[in-house]
């Protein structure tokens, strides 16, 4: 019976090339375009090197003070994060880094632009680089505030585009830093890993950063397990409201949370409550409004479509009810015929996406972007399929069903 179905789909599917052509287009095109955003928010939050523990890693960019008439707001800073960030139940491996920042290195007569991000050693044990020549910044050097250097692979091939890079010096704002490690490009939307030069935390002119409360720095905390995130932010919270609140005459408390990388996207998105938390519902929301109102203006197009083929065979069905045929046999028959238009306008769909990514990876908008329809977006566009073949087809094959072979054979349907 399946068999017989498949072929009868395959002849209606022929039997009017235009319908069955603008049916496969909008498939495809609606099928492209959200495939090819699935590509770019799994190469944002999904677990791809060298972020290859995220989904037990929070982290820690945010802090608010707070008073009747003030606030402050901003990165942490090394005092704030030494006294209440350090050492929380729960956490394998904390991290210390500053947040990008734009300079010009100096090399061959040349100045390129650059973005710099100062770390400690724990940064590198918990991010797994891919180093294509030396390692990473040691103990040692952050401890002594060595003047060194990991940089990346693009920066490498420009600042030395005739070897390798090891030993040799960059020149940052007056500052000569030796490279020990080069590692494969990071993409600008792995936020907290992205960078064009890596060096020590302490590798700085002036010891001042460590005296701030409020500064440019972000904590990464890797926990033991995702078990460990309520405890850990409870601790967080009760630290801050036993704290001694700096400037008491214009604050009285402070807010922090320690986040997924998707938190801290819906905070920066969508805002926070007033409490500070992000609003990660509300951007969740957004994102699925926006998927089913995508899905959803083809879809009326197809309904349309496939309501006036299914009109077109009103004398079939009015004879296959006349023999017997039962309306679960002939809904049956007719979402399996718009399950293989959308699959054959799926498949096109994909295949298109996969040049869509590349196109979209090439233009540059995001810098070292590697998007690519691995098999977490591929599973995405399987479902994408499923629940476009039902929003376009449930409508037309109910109103199939419930033709009256009496009234079809009088020249008279629904």
């Amino acid at each position: 019976m399946l068999t017989n179905y498949l072929k009868l789909a395959l002849k209606v599917l022929a039997r009017r090339p235009f319908f069955t052509f603008v049916s496969l287009f909008g498939i495809s095109f609606t099928l492209a375009v959200l495939v090819t955003a699935t590509a770019v928010l799994d190469h944002a939050f999904g677990p791809l090197a060298p972020e290859v523990h995220r989904e037990r890693t929070l982290f820690l960019d945010y802090l608010i003070l707070e008073g009747e008439r003030s606030q402050r707001s901003g990165s942490p800073g090394w005092v704030f994060l030494e006294r209440y960030v350090r050492d929380l139940p729960g956490v394998e491996e904390m991290s210390v880094y500053s947040e990008p920042r734009r300079v010009f290195a100096y090399q061959t007569g040349e100045k390129s632009g650059l973005q710099l991000k100062r770390t400690d050693a724990a940064y590198w044990r918990i991010l797994a680089f891919d180093f294509l020549e030396g390692g990473p910044l040691a103990e040692a050097d952050v401890d002594g505030g060595a003047p060194v250097a990991v940089i990346n692979e693009t920066t490498r091939d420009r600042l030395f585009p005739d070897g390798t890079a090891l030993d040799r010096e960059v020149l940052v704002e007056g500052q000569a830093f030796r490279v020990v490690g080069v590692v494969a490009d990071v993409s600008q939307l792995r936020t907290e890993p992205y960078a064009d030069l890596w060096v020590p935390l302490t590798a700085t002119k002036t010891s001042q950063w460590m005296e701030e409360f409020h500064g440019d720095l972000h904590a990464m905390l890797l926990a033991e397990s995702r078990e460990a995130f309520g405890p850990l932010r409870a601790e967080l919270a009760a630290r801050l409201a036993a704290a001694d609140v700096p400037q008491p005459e214009r604050f009285d408390r402070m807010l922090a949370y320690a986040l997924e990388p998707f938190e801290i996207a819906s905070r920066e998105i969508v805002g926070s409550d007033d409490d500070g938390r992000p609003a990660t519902r509300e951007l969740q929301a957004l994102l699925v409004g926006a998927l089913l109102l995508f899905l959803l203006l083809p879809s009326v197009n197809l309904i349309n479509v496939n309501t006036s083929r299914i009109l077109e065979r009103a004398p079939e069905i009015g004879v296959r009810k006349a023999f017997g045929a039962s309306c679960h046999d002939l809904l049956g028959q007719f979402l399996l015929e718009n399950l293989v238009l959308t699959l054959v306008g799926g498949a096109l769909g994909l295949l298109l996406s996969v040049f869509a990514v590349e196109a979209v990876a090439a233009t540059g908008w995001i810098r070292y972007a590697d998007l690519q329809v691995n098999l977490r977006v591929f599973a995405w566009g399987v479902c994408f399929m499923v629940l476009f073949a039902l929003l376009s087809g449930l409508y037309p094959a109910w109103r199939m069903a419930r033709l009256d072979p009496a009234d079809i054979l009088r020249g008279r349907s629904l």
